[in-house]
Order: C-alpha cells, then sequence, then structure tokens
C-alpha cells in the first residue's frame, strides 16, 4: 500500500497544495511553524477522519475559511482507490472513487497509518487514557466492528452519564431506565473488551522478537491489559454477564457520583519488561526501546490482517532516538513501508541507512 499524491485545499496553513509521492521514503524538511507536521497531519486526518493533535475539527480549516477538503491516491496490491474528505462546520463528509460514504465507518481502513511522534513516548509514562486511545486508533483501522462496538459503546455511555445525573438532581426517579442503558452498555463493553485483548495478544506475537532484537537479547516484554473484570481469555458472553455484574453492583455510587464507574472507558494496559512494570520502574532508554518496538510491531500486525503494511509517519521523531534506535528503525522499514518523516534538518536523519528519499522543503505553507 502507497499513497501516490495528496491535495489539500483550505487545510491548517495551507492554501492550495498538490504533491506527488515516492513509494519509499519522503522527507518533509523546515523549520518550525512552517507547515511540515501540517503536512504529516493531513495524510493522518485522510486516513483516520480525525486529528492526533486535536479534537477540533475547525482547528484544522484554514483561517477565514468555511471548509477544507483533502483528497488522495492509494494503491494497494491489487486496487486502486480516491479518497476525499470534506470538514466543514456542517461535520466530515468522506467519499471512496468519489462516491459519498453514508458511514464514517466503511471509510476509515482503506488507508492504514501508523503514526511515531516524540509525544508517543508518553505510552509508557502517560496517563491511562493516551494508552486508551492507542488501542482505538490502530485498532479501528483493522477491525470495523470494533470500531462500531466502540462507537456505540460511547454513545450509549454518554447517555447513561447524563441520565445518572438527572437521577444524582433528582430529576427523575426511573430505575427501570437506568437497568435498560446498563445492559446496552455491558453488551458493547463487552465486545470492546474482548477486542482489545485479542489485538494485544496478536501483536504480542511480533513485538517480543523485536524487542529482543532490538535489546540484543537482553529483555523479554509483554502488554498486559489491565480491567476491573476478570476478563482474560474469556468469551464475549462471560465478559458481559460479569460486566453488567458490576455495573448494578456499583449502581447506587454511580447516582451519587453522576458518572459510570466500571467499564472498557477506565481500563489500560501496561508494559511488563523482564517481569518488571515499566511504567513504575524502567529507565528512559528501556521505555523508548518498549515503543519503538511496537510501533515497529504494529507494522507487521497491520501486514497480517489486511495484507498491505500500513504507511509509516515520523513527526520529528528520528531526533528523539540514539543512533542506533534510530538505524534499527530506518534498516527495518528500508524497501517495505512508504515512509513519511518530518525534521527540522537532515542531519537529523541517518541518510545511509536510506534508499533515494525524496526531499521536500516547506516554508510558509508552500514547497520551495
Amino acid at each position: 500500500m502507497y499513497l501516490k499524491n495528496i491535495n489539500l485545499r483550505n487545510f491548517r496553513n495551507y492554501q492550495q497544495l498538490f504533491l506527488e509521492f515516492s513509494p519509499q521514503t519522503n522527507i518533509f524538511i523546515g523549520q518550525n511553524a512552517q507547515g511540515k507536521t501540517n503536512l504529516l497531519e493531513a495524510i493522518y486526518v485522510l486516513a483516520l477522519v480525525r486529528s492526533h493533535r486535536t479534537n477540533n475539527n475547525q482547528e484544522l480549516i484554514r483561517w477565514n475559511c468555511d471548509f477544507s477538503k483533502l483528497s488522495g491516491e492509494i494503491q494497494r496490491a491489487t486496487t486502486h482507490l480516491t479518497l476525499e474528505l470534506i470538514l466543514s462546520k456542517a461535520g466530515k463528509k468522506a467519499a471512496l472513487n468519489h462516491l459519498e460514504q453514508k458511514k464514517l465507518s466503511t471509510y476509515v481502513g482503506k488507508l492504514n497509518v501508523v503514526l511515531f511522534a516524540p509525544e508517543d513516548l508518553n505510552l509508557v509514562k502517560g496517563p491511562p487514557n493516551i494508552r486508551r486511545h492507542f488501542i482505538d486508533m490502530e485498532l479501528g483501522q483493522i477491525n470495523q466492528a470494533y470500531l462500531m462496538n466502540s462507537a456505540r459503546y460511547r454513545q450509549v455511555l454518554r447517555q447513561r452519564n447524563n441520565y445518572l445525573k438527572r437521577l444524582q438532581k433528582k430529576q427523575t426517579h426511573d430505575l427501570v431506565y437506568l437497568d435498560v442503558i446498563s445492559d446496552q452498555l455491558a453488551g458493547y463493553g463487552a465486545e470492546v473488551i474482548c477486542a482489545r485483548q485479542q489485538f494485544l495478544e496478536n501483536i504480542q506475537h511480533y513485538l517480543q522478537p523485536l524487542h529482543q532484537e532490538i535489546t540484543g537479547g537482553q529483555e523479554t516484554i509483554a502488554l498486559k491489559y489491565q480491567t476491573a473484570l476478570d476478563a482474560h481469555q474469556q468469551s464475549v458472553e462471560a465478559i458481559y454477564q460479569e460486566l453488567l455484574k458490576q455495573i448494578n453492583q456499583q449502581k447506587e455510587h454511580d447516582i451519587f457520583t453522576g458518572s459510570t464507574s466500571i467499564g472498557p472507558h477506565r481500563d489500560d494496559f501496561s508494559f511488563v519488561v523482564n517481569q518488571t512494570n515499566l511504567q513504575k520502574f524502567g529507565s528512559q532508554g528501556q521505555q523508548r526501546s518498549a515503543v519503538l518496538s511496537l510501533k515497529l510491531a504494529e507494522l507487521d500486525l497491520f501486514k497480517q490482517e489486511v495484507g498491505d503494511y500500513p504507511l509509516l509517519l515520523l513527526d520529528d521523531v528520528l531526533s528523539e532516538l540514539d543512533q542506533c534506535r534510530q538505524t534499527h528503525l530506518l534498516q527495518t522499514i528500508q524497501n517495505r513501508i512508504q515512509t513519511f518523516i518530518t525534521t527540522t534538518s537532515l542531519e537529523n536523519v541517518d541518510l545511509s541507512a536510506i534508499k533515494q528519499p525524496k526531499i521536500f522543503t516547506i516554508k510558509a505553507g508552500g514547497i520551495i
């Protein structure tokens, strides 16, 4: 899979831009605040219909403009697709081969991307919501059922929390309705938990050998899903029954607080290196190696699940890696994966590990 080109109109600081890419390595070089990260973000948004930098779509639209339009052509092993996305105050519209999609979930997954940015180092040491977001974004690209179940879970969760607040304020007293939406929440929640556990088990298959290679055979690594339930290796039905039981046990507490205390929206996962929790006891070097291993494992998992490698987006991350880790990363992806790199200087990039990169110099929202 590779992105042949991208066409931007009114996206961030780009008024109009059309670029054709190399199917191998593309480097965006420029000083800060010139638009190189915006260009990488555009590829991410084209693929996932949302940004990794903001939840406010209005920030993606150029100042004093009513809409933003992104389009691009992708080549997969046997198919060619045109992707189009329009962002406006009215919402998002997505099209495949110029046919508008009624649901964004039928659009997401046609172009797969893996992003590696400096903030990804917080995957180990950051709060749980960062790791939940990671699973949601990566798993949503390869599992459409998960994408729909997690969206429905969030919708029912909002309904339940709103109703809990009404009960808290004694604006209503109907507990039967609470039981109905609690049952729905447990149903979608069980699907989410089961899919997340399977995702972590699948990625573990690729993660362990990669991490051993990066660390010279000195470390083992495992990802452990953390939930209030005894859910490991259980069926969806068993998880549903246990989740519903615990939700009902917390009913009075949830009414008192006005929020739902049990469910996958509170879950987490941890990195365990040599049987030790990396978040609590790992060095910065160990944490960087773990995240690098995870990103490389994602590439192989995508290949296994969808039949193509995803695009790899490296947002100013090479300067964060020492020479050994940077060289390992670049040599691993060489000639296999279309890669987009942003950097302020080519001195930050081990060009000896890259074969014939296509270099774009960016200044003030344009190519020079």
